[in-house]
């Protein structure tokens, strides 16, 4: 009877050490699934949010005209210099509206009479040239993408000061090196004697204002 007695209990304690393990093996599944599932919750999110940031950088950042590389060179050069122009002009409003030093507001004046001649030139070449043809301003040509990128208007909000001069003059400075490098490949593509010329002259100045901006720099960061 005892012998009966204990292979019974023996095997119930079998049973129960079974179904013991069974939970814990469910608990730990579980626990698994439960942290796989966090983390694809996690890297779901990590990858909405690189998309978000990417559309944001990109909406910042103004985008080609349909069919815009397939236009004439020409034609490309002047609208996309025309809006590089006019980024320039609307950078140097926010120094001039500041009271900031003398010398960079009148810096800053000259940029915009100079710019908004060019494009007024610009306009009238477009219009003589390319009459009723669609925008064909090419964020793709060398030079554009660069400078414009590192525009943040947001930045020139700042009180005037030397921060301000400092975001300017870095900013500018970045520009310049674009309009110069957009010029530059003018040099070799454009088909109107105009066009050329323009570029060359965009060269030099931009060229001595990098080297004044430079200096001004040097000066404020001191």
């Amino acid at each position: 009877m005892k012998k009966l007695f204990l292979i019974a209990f023996t095997g119930i304690f079998a049973i129960a050490f079974t179904a013991c393990q069974s939970s814990q093996t469910t608990e730990s599944n579980l626990n698994q699934n439960n942290s796989v599932m966090n983390m694809n919750e996690m890297n779901h999110n990590s990858v909405a949010e690189d998309l978000k940031s990417m559309k944001n950088r990109k909406g910042s950042m103004k985008e080609s005209s349909p069919d815009a590389a397939t236009a004439p060179y020409d034609l490309q050069f002047l609208d996309t210099m025309i809006e590089h122009h006019k980024s320039a002009v609307d950078m140097a409003k926010h120094i001039v509206a500041k009271p900031n030093n003398k010398e960079l507001k009148e810096f800053a004046a000259k940029i915009i009479a100079e710019q908004n001649k060019e494009i007024a030139q610009m306009k009238k070449w477009r219009e003589k040239w390319f009459t009723a043809k669609p925008l064909a301003m090419n964020m793709e040509i060398p030079g554009m993408m660069d400078s414009m990128e590192g525009m943040n208007m947001k930045k020139m909000e700042a009180p005037g000061g030397n921060l301000l001069d400092l975001r300017f003059l870095d900013m500018m400075i970045r520009h310049h090196q674009g309009a110069i490098r957009m010029s530059k490949e003018a040099l070799e593509r454009a088909e109107h004697t105009e066009i050329k010329t323009l570029a060359n002259q965009i060269i030099k100045s931009q060229e001595a204002e990098i080297t004044q901006m430079q200096e001004w720099k040097r000066d404020l960061s001191r």
